[in-house]
């Protein structure tokens, strides 16, 4: 019997990652926030948990009273004690873990010529291992028919950005997103990337600040896209709509990756 699409009521979900960095314009939505706001809004019970704690707070003010419920959590997922009380928090305070997003990147920016040692591993040390760290501690905890999605960048597929340890690690998520769902499968587990194409978010504004030809070239239906998408897609794939969608990366680009943009076709 197929299985029947179930939007988020009652379902109990970690977004980590789930706050935003500050932003010179109040209408700039960061992916974690819209994707707690999303599910929250749907009937999950969400936690948010940030390295900000503020953030985190700011994220569960917006929930709407009836509609779900937004935990703030402070969590550094860079340090293994860290998460291992934000996944034990998780599962006190909702009852129990049916999903788990992964939200969480940085990036200095630096070009292949200026990557030390050091920067190099204080990237891979939250964009790849504090990934690996979150799901280690999840999965065992996740109930059977669960789902993981980890938000990339097509930043794993495209150089352009001149940003190799960036860019590596997001590549990196892939790999790491096909040997949790290894794992997950005998309990039903899925896991699923989202490879984000150029979204209008604070995080996405200071990208175009620091290199402002980032996204002066022709787009995907002539814009931007919003953390609203990113949030519908990870809303799909953490439902039973996805059930048989598994170890997929989705490029949510309008076909940026895909080389369509912008540019019409000859008449």
């Amino acid at each position: 019997m197929p299985h029947q699409a179930n939007d988020q009521p009652g379902r109990r979900i970690l977004v980590v990652g789930g706050g935003q960095s500050a932003s010179d314009s109040s209408e700039a939505i960061g992916n974690g926030r819209a994707i707690c706001l999303t599910l929250a809004h749907e009937g999950a019970k969400v936690m948010c948990a940030d390295l900000n704690l503020d953030a985190a707070r700011a994220t569960a003010a917006l929930a709407r009273p009836g509609q779900g419920s937004i935990l703030p959590w402070q969590a550094d997922i860079s340090q293994p004690d860290s998460v291992q009380a934000m996944v034990h928090a998780a599962c006190e305070q909702l009852g129990g873990l049916d999903g788990l997003v992964l939200n969480v990147g940085i990036s200095d920016r630096k070009p292949l010529g200026d990557i030390t040692a050091a920067s190099w591993d204080a990237i891979f040390e939250v964009n790849l291992r504090g990934h690996m760290l979150c799901v280690q501690q999840a999965l065992p905890r996740l109930e059977s028919g669960g789902a993981i999605v980890f938000i990339s960048s097509v930043a794993a597929r495209l150089p352009l950005g001149r940003n190799p340890a960036y860019e590596t690690t997001k590549a990196g998520l892939g790999a790491l997103c096909r040997a949790v769902a290894f794992e997950g499968h005998a309990r039903h587990i899925r896991a699923n990337v989202i490879l984000a194409g150029l979204i209008d978010t604070p995080m996405g504004r200071a990208a175009s600040a620091a290199r402002p030809d980032r996204a002066a070239g022709p787009l995907p239906f002539g814009r931007q896209g919003s953390a609203w998408e990113i949030a519908q897609a990870a809303r799909f794939l953490l439902s039973d709509a996805a059930a048989y969608i598994n170890a997929v990366e989705l490029p949510v680009d309008g076909g940026l990756s895909a080389g369509i943009t912008g540019t019409r076709a000859p008449s």
